[in-house]
């Protein structure tokens, strides 16, 4: 379930402002400079431009490695029984990860809109809302699991007597 909120919730904000907006067309709206602006950026590639030629190879590419992780970690937090927590996250990761995916197939390249600057430090980089998730879901991932090493934060830890 927090997978697919995560995606609608994703592709709403991205057909709301990009196009209901018209940001693709604006290039730039300020909503609260510098600390909110919404900055039209199609993203080809993966974080900070990697990747990024245009291809239809890097987007099959792209394509496939996110949906192959995204059902990684599913059958990973599914049968390690991590707890609640643990399978929030992989909705968050995996509901990112598959907004991302749609956008890559209805426009052949990721919509990044969300641009956020402070302080003196003007950030060149726009994300969307699946990129939260992911990053979210991902902390999520390594607190909430045994993917360190250690004993899950939301499962109880048995003692040997």
């Amino acid at each position: 379930m927090v997978a697919l909120a995560v995606l609608v919730l994703d592709q709403l904000t991205k057909v709301a402002v990009v196009f209901g907006l018209d940001l693709a067309n604006r290039g730039e709206i300020d909503v609260w400079p510098p600390f909110l602006v919404f900055r039209m950026a199609w993203n080809y590639g993966m974080n900070f431009g990697l990747l990024s030629q245009d291809s239809a190879m890097a987007r099959v590419l792209l394509i496939g490695v996110a949906l192959v992780i995204s059902a990684w970690v599913w059958i990973w937090v599914r049968r390690e029984k991590s707890g609640v927590w643990a399978e929030v996250a992989a909705g968050l990761l995996i509901g990112g990860a598959v907004g991302n995916v749609v956008d890559r197939l209805i426009y052949g390249a990721v919509a990044d809109f969300l641009n956020m600057s402070c302080c003196g430090i003007d950030n060149p980089f726009a994300f969307n809302v699946a990129d939260v998730a992911i990053f979210l879901g991902a902390v999520g991932l390594v607190l909430f699991t045994n993917f360190a090493g250690g004993k899950s934060a939301d499962k109880p830890v048995k003692r040997r007597q």
